[in-house]
């Protein structure tokens, strides 16, 4: 195999890459405050301590997909500590790392808040279930394999930030609320800036180390799940988004993996050693099957969608 680079090379080599990239990411990105995003009057207090009224599934008129959608969001947010260590332990703490890991984590942090808030503002979910399912999933933490290796996570986090930038955006959609359709706009929006970011890092490694990143592309791509996969009764939850049109195979095909590998023009990287070559054939042998297994998904729910219309 060609050069394979160690950690510490690769983070001496990148670290004016990220340095240019942070700058650029505090040019563009835009202070917003959660607060604002948050229907306040609309709240009321629940029982308890406070004597409020108990939460009733009717409080709110939100569908039931559109409520699992946004806890799944939301709960995914909360492993933001978790997140923090494992980008923290592999980056570093020191110079232009340093500075967008803090970053990174400060800007993350403003998801879980805004999201929860208005969802408990507006009495969307059972607030006792989703502290509970908080607890739960972050007792479990989280720990991607992908994060041992600079290169690995890099690629991983190119998709997975543009991933939930499409399930926030296409969520906020679904609620059928321009407050939650607004708020979701805000955060898919810095989910989009994080996802440049990481990309463009990426980019830089793919012309430092071809073989190795082009490893790394493949195997990410072709083992891709995202970080609430541990959610309790996440595969039920994700089959309703994907059938509601939320995040479905199409869409992680079209929407989040092709163009981030054109981004990269992965096809047209010259110089692979044969096993760089071998790592490019998998990847364009694994899209073909995704494009046959997007396929059939969209048949199985045209037809689900046409029982169900024939139904009610």
């Amino acid at each position: 195999m060609g050069t394979t680079l160690s950690q510490t090379q690769l983070l001496l080599e990148l670290e004016p890459v990220v340095e240019e990239n942070l700058n650029r990411h505090l040019g563009v990105a835009k202070e917003w405050f959660p607060h604002e995003y948050v229907p306040w009057s609309d709240g009321r207090n629940y029982d308890g301590p406070l004597n409020g009224d108990a939460w009733k599934p009717d409080d709110s008129p939100m569908s039931d997909v559109a409520r699992s959608s946004l806890i799944v969001n939301l709960l995914t947010e909360d492993n933001l500590p978790s997140y923090h260590h494992e980008i923290a332990n592999l980056f570093g703490r020191d110079a232009a790392w340093g500075s967008w890991v803090h970053r990174w984590t400060a800007e993350e942090g403003r998801h879980g808040i805004a999201i929860r808030d208005y969802l408990l503002t507006t009495r969307a979910v059972d607030p006792v279930e989703l502290e509970r399912l908080r607890m739960d999933h972050m007792s479990i933490g989280y720990q991607s394999a992908h994060h041992d290796d600079l290169v690995r996570s890099l690629a991983y986090v190119s998709f997975q930030e543009l991933a939930t930038r499409v399930s926030h955006r296409n969520t906020g959609k679904l609620t059928d609320d321009p407050v939650a359709d607004q708020l979701l706009g805000r955060v898919a929006a810095d989910e989009n800036l994080h996802m440049v970011f990481y990309r463009n890092l990426l980019g830089a490694a793919l012309e430092l180390s071809p073989d190795q990143a082009m490893r790394a592309i493949t195997d990410v791509v072709t083992t891709f799940a995202m970080p609430g996969t541990d959610i309790a009764g996440f595969q039920r939850k994700a089959v309703e988004m994907a059938i509601a049109g939320v995040y479905d195979l199409r869409q992680h095909k079209d929407d989040v993996v092709a163009p981030v590998l054109r981004y990269w023009k992965v096809f047209e990287v010259e110089g692979l050693s044969a096993e760089g070559e071998q790592a490019r054939q998998e990847l364009a042998d694994f899209l073909d099957g995704l494009e046959k297994q997007a396929l059939r998904f969209e048949d199985k729910r045209d037809a689900l969608k046409a029982r169900m219309a024939k139904r009610g």
